[in-house]
């Protein structure tokens, strides 16, 4: 690509393992990694209007508006000059309307390619109401890697708990209701002649290459 990195947005369920394989590409290709989360804390840090917003939200467990997310994203993006030097979305959109209104913004710097990283509810089922974590330190923990004495935390001896909203009940409410909002929006994007599916349920180095695969392909004529 001619002197900057993809425009790239990169879906997937909650446990597909897309905050760490867009960590991995935004360092590959040497763009900023924009995490919506992040960039929440990261404006409620600053002070900005908006920020102080969104953490108000977030206190409270509520999901933050459109606008506030919208906007939070656009001050980033301006701020870094990330539009024209290349990025990965993490966390944006979410619906088709934060999805026009990305384009918005954006304006004659169109995205390169939207992935959705494709995990089975079943896996992602597992892997997250699977989680346990200490209570005193926060280590994490799994069914799958437990603690090497019950329930007791390996570091401090913490009691290692299920957190409420890692049950399997909440874990299935909260898909249900991204499969919802996603699957417009993915269509969406497939409209557009940009989206690529990656299967997400490999080894992590070949999900990671294949997602390398997917943006070069679309970012070829660029070279």
């Amino acid at each position: 690509m001619k002197n900057r990195g993809p425009r790239l947005v990169l879906l997937g369920k909650q446990g597909a393992g897309k905050g760490t394989q867009a960590s991995q590409l935004a360092e590959h290709y040497g763009v900023l990694h924009l995490a919506t989360g992040d960039l929440f804390r990261a404006a409620a840090h600053e002070g900005t209007p908006l920020g102080v917003e969104a953490q108000s939200y977030m206190d409270v467990g509520e999901l933050v508006p459109d606008e506030i997310v919208i906007g939070v994203v656009e001050e980033e993006l301006a701020r870094s000059g990330a539009a024209r030097t290349g990025f990965v979305l993490d966390g944006f959109p979410r619906t088709v309307r934060q999805a026009d209104e990305l384009e918005r913004v954006l304006d004659d710097h169109p995205l390169d390619v939207v992935i959705d990283l494709d995990v089975p509810t079943e896996i992602v089922l597992h892997r997250i109401a699977g989680r346990r974590v200490c209570i005193q330190c926060q280590t994490p923990y799994h069914v799958d890697a437990p603690p090497k004495e019950g329930w007791t935390c390996d570091l401090c001896g913490g009691d290692v708990i299920q957190r409420d909203d890692d049950t399997e009940d909440a874990v299935m409410r909260r898909l249900e209701l991204w499969e919802l909002q996603t699957l417009p929006l993915i269509q969406f994007y497939r409209r557009r002649g940009i989206l690529a599916h990656v299967d997400g349920t490999g080894d992590a180095d070949d999900v990671f290459e294949s997602m390398v695969v997917s943006v070069e392909l679309r970012t070829a004529d660029e070279a």
